[in-house]
């Protein structure tokens, strides 16, 4: 698709032709405006639901940056090796089920060393809280948790907290609508396009289209025997 603007995937998608567009039953889609409004153009039947990934990213990005805000008001900047919040800046960035016990160890002291640094703590319970929407056991308990996340956010006194309420609030419909439609996602896609990404930097780049797409189809495994042949 020829660029990430809502325009571009709008006429992607008229351009795809009736038989595409019928076919598509579930959009993920991130919060962009501009992809949900090519959807509700395009796709009459489909059903947007707001992708599991980017939701858990704006929680993450929602500690990152109180961090580095209580970091530059403690210290004058926003993070140094010997910072006891930055040395734990990969912790925080973590599900809280894929901790060891080390790992929460040192979480725990770090937060401990000086009080103003619970408010990254709590900020990020609260990022944990919403990812753990998302990994519940069904989703019946899903859904509860994701509507107790709308119901507290918006007035959670932590600005970062209140404005990722606010934007999920926004998006209330398409973010529930997740727990309805079998845990559609786009983890796939964006699971290819970080080994994509990845190749890139590691290659800084190719001046031949062909080598590139041929070698971004090897990495993310588009290739098959039929086309070696």
């Amino acid at each position: 698709m020829p660029g990430r603007s809502g325009k571009a995937y709008r006429d992607w998608l008229e351009e795809g032709g009736e038989a595409l567009r019928a076919g598509v039953k579930v959009a993920t889609l991130d919060p962009f405006h501009g992809y949900k409004n090519a959807i509700d153009d395009q796709l009459d039947d489909a059903t947007a639901v707001l992708d599991a990934f980017h939701v858990v990213k704006l929680g993450i990005q929602a500690v990152d940056e109180v961090r580095r805000r209580v970091q530059q008001a403690m210290h004058g900047h926003r993070g140094r090796t010997n910072d006891p919040l930055y040395r734990i800046r990969t912790i925080l960035r973590a599900g809280a089920e894929r901790l060891t016990n080390r790992q929460r160890a040192r979480l725990e002291a770090a937060v401990l060393t000086d009080e103003r640094h619970d408010e990254v703590y709590l900020t990020w319970q609260r990022a944990q809280q919403l990812r753990s929407a998302y990994y519940a056991p069904s989703m019946t308990e899903g859904r509860r948790i994701a509507e107790k996340v709308l119901a507290s956010f918006p007035t959670c006194p932590i600005p970062e907290i209140k404005r990722l309420g606010t934007i999920l609030k926004r998006w209330r419909d398409a973010f529930l609508t997740y727990f309805d439609t079998g845990r559609a996602s786009n983890g796939g896609t964006e699971a290819v396009n970080g080994l994509i990404e990845l190749q890139r930097r590691i290659t800084g780049g190719f001046r031949n289209r062909d080598h590139y797409q041929l070698r971004m189809l090897l990495t993310g495994g588009g290739l098959t025997r039929p086309h070696l042949r």
